[in-house]
């Protein structure tokens, strides 16, 4: 991003996911990727949307200690069915009883962010009712044996085949993606990018 005065000189990405880097990237942004020291643990009795933000706060501070005069942006996805959160799958079997559990109901995909400066901290949340199609057996094992399954929220990813086990969203589909560029859009307008400055990046 083309900051001038007052403004960190370098925008960090604290992540390790390929999805919210090119989401980025699309956007034409210059940044650095810097997966953050975070154990995405959850807590008992907190509210899915708190425990996404409490996450992508921790992740946003984590990479923030290292890199001080940086904008560092920060997320975590969670997927949620009827107050089960589903985190990403330990293992092929896991994934296999999540898209068990979605087949033929709607879930909810709840996004976490941070923005971190020097002057600001600021955070949010976004989240995104999803509908999955009726799935038999053989489809589930199918779809898991591809491999997309692993590290991702609910076991599935919108973006890639897993595009045909959703019959309809409502709400962001880059949330569902892993990073709701409308939200991020306006934590940074909070931190003091204003919305031009976010187009008119590192030329």
């Amino acid at each position: 991003m083309n900051f001038q005065s007052g403004f960190p000189p370098e925008l960090i990405l604290a992540s390790a996911s390929p999805r919210r880097a090119s989401l980025l990237r699309d956007l034409g942004w210059d940044f650095r990727v810097v997966p953050p020291d975070v154990e995405e643990s959850l807590l008992d009795g907190v509210p899915p949307p708190k425990q996404a933000e409490r996450i992508a706060s921790e992740k946003a501070d984590s990479v923030f200690s290292c890199f001080q005069d940086a904008l560092v942006i920060a997320a975590d996805t969670i997927v949620v069915l009827e107050n089960e959160i589903l985190g990403k799958p330990v293992d092929h079997d896991d994934a296999i009883r999540m898209l068990s559990l979605l087949s033929g109901k709607t879930h909810s995909v709840i996004t976490g962010v941070a923005v971190r400066t020097k002057e600001r901290f600021v955070s949010g949340f976004e989240k995104t009712r999803v509908t999955f199609r009726d799935l038999n057996d053989h489809e589930i094992l199918a779809y898991c044996s591809g491999g997309e399954s692993m590290d991702k929220a609910g076991a599935y990813a919108i973006q890639g085949w897993g595009s045909l086990l959703v019959s309809s969203i409502e709400g962001c589909y880059f949330n569902v993606v892993g990073l709701p560029l409308y939200r991020l859009s306006r934590l940074l307008e909070e931190t003091g990018v204003a919305l031009e400055r976010q187009w008119g990046v590192r030329t």
